[in-house]
């Protein structure tokens, strides 16, 4: 028996006509663009899929922040999470178990406004790592892809 995670998201669909690399996604009552920029061969009328990773991610940490620090009473005014993402050589990463070939790299700068103490500014940034985005895409992931 296949048990299906309580905090499963509604269902995402993205449609494109083939012949060109716009995508139109829905999401709940919400609609979308994806593309890539003209010099990649697309028309540029959307955020590319890695922009749409990133703001995925950022909007995440940011809300955790928001969140955690509303709960607790704390004065922040402003969370900006600027994100880059590139493609490295594994042996430039230190800190890296794959040793050979290319790893993706996400690179997350978060600035806070607001009357923080240094230890809110450290618990934050702490938090920041533990927002659910976060945590998916630094944990194994399993996709069931099915031709329909």
């Amino acid at each position: 028996m296949t048990q299906t995670s309580r905090d499963a998201s509604p269902e995402v669909v993205v449609r494109g006509t083939g012949g060109g690399l716009a995508q139109t996604i829905h999401v709940r009552q919400h609609q979308l663009a994806s593309d890539e920029p003209v010099s990649s061969g697309g028309t540029d009328t959307g955020p590319t899929p890695y922009d749409l990773l990133l703001s995925a991610l950022g909007s995440c940490t940011s809300m955790t922040i928001g969140l955690y620090a509303r709960r607790k009473g704390w004065a922040v005014a402003g969370i900006e999470v600027r994100l880059r993402h590139s493609k490295i050589y594994a042996a430039d990463c230190a800190e890296c178990e794959t040793r050979e070939g290319h790893i993706d790299r996400i690179e997350r700068d978060i600035v806070l406004t607001g009357d923080l103490s240094d230890e809110q500014r450290t618990k934050l940034l702490e938090i920041a790592n533990k927002c659910p985005v976060h945590r998916t895409l630094k944990s194994e992931i399993d996709i069931r892809t099915r031709l329909g």
